[in-house]
């Protein structure tokens, strides 16, 4: 996990380049700005309460000229056809037209800039729903060496992961895999906040593990609103659904390969009520 002074060095930087703002939504969703400080253009990404990310944007003193959609389900989707209503002409990317009002396809490795300062990448992440994609975000004009942040949706929650209402085990695997491919110390800013639960989740199945005991603990104990506080490495470290292959979460599952350590887990925490 980054640390306090890592993270708040990190965020200075994004503030010279991309300022992110979380915008809650719904009862515990999450719409995000990127802002691009240099122009004062904003992408939004899932912007389910419109009139609240508008509102938003105005107080930030931004231009929205973009949407990034995760995934079509309507609690992310659901406010796309309110935005091109007040936006005309707005580019609404998503991985389907499946996503209210999206009007611009991508497909996994496109790569696109929407503004001076906000590079994206799309990655494919297909299981919670087929049209998932994750959108990894760069900016040009930093070091190389500069944290990216990713944009998960659904599918990477801060120590979960999301359902498989229309994939499998075996994609849901491939899909963290391929999220954990990312530089470890890529920022993840997700759909929903699960954080609390999750974490009661991993200490039933991999109680020992100091990741889970210290620093996820500490986190869901210190802020109530936990996205953008975590990274890519951190969820290697304490996330049970990417950490398959561990002894602790093998025993806990009862179950042997990759694939079947997924299932069983997924539906463990499906029954969870801990």
């Amino acid at each position: 996990m980054l640390s306090r002074f890592s993270l708040s060095a990190h965020r200075r930087l994004l503030q010279t380049m991309v300022r992110i703002v979380p915008v809650p939504v719904r009862e515990d969703n999450y719409a995000y700005l990127l802002i691009d400080t240099h122009t004062n253009k904003a992408a939004v990404v899932d912007p389910f309460d419109t009139p609240k990310v508008l509102k938003a944007a105005q107080e930030q003193g931004v231009d929205i000229v973009a949407c990034l959609t995760t995934h079509h389900h309507f609690d992310h989707s659901g406010g796309n056809q309110a935005l091109a209503n007040a936006i005309p002409n707005i580019p609404i990317y998503g991985g389907s037209k499946q996503g209210q009002a999206v009007n611009h396809i991508v497909k996994d490795n496109d790569e696109f800039t929407l503004s001076q300062d906000i590079h994206v990448k799309c990655l494919a992440t297909p299981c919670h729903t087929q049209d998932s994609i994750c959108y990894y975000i760069t900016s040009p004009n930093t070091s190389p060496n500069a944290p990216g942040s990713v944009f998960t949706g659904d599918t990477l929650f801060i120590g979960g992961c999301g359902r498989f209402f229309e994939g499998t085990a075996a994609e849901m695997h491939a899909a963290l895999s391929y999220l954990g491919t990312l530089p470890d110390d890529t920022v993840v800013y997700n759909g929903h906040e699960y954080t609390k639960g999750n974490w009661a989740f991993a200490k039933s199945v991999d109680g020992e593990n100091q990741a889970v005991k210290d620093r996820l603990g500490g986190l869901v104990k210190e802020e109530k609103s936990t996205t953008g506080l975590t990274t890519i490495g951190d969820e290697k470290a304490w996330n049970p659904f990417m950490r398959l292959g561990v002894e602790s979460i093998k025993n806990a599952t009862g179950a042997a390969t990759d694939v079947e350590v997924m299932e069983k887990l997924r539906e463990m925490k499906n029954n969870y009520r801990g």
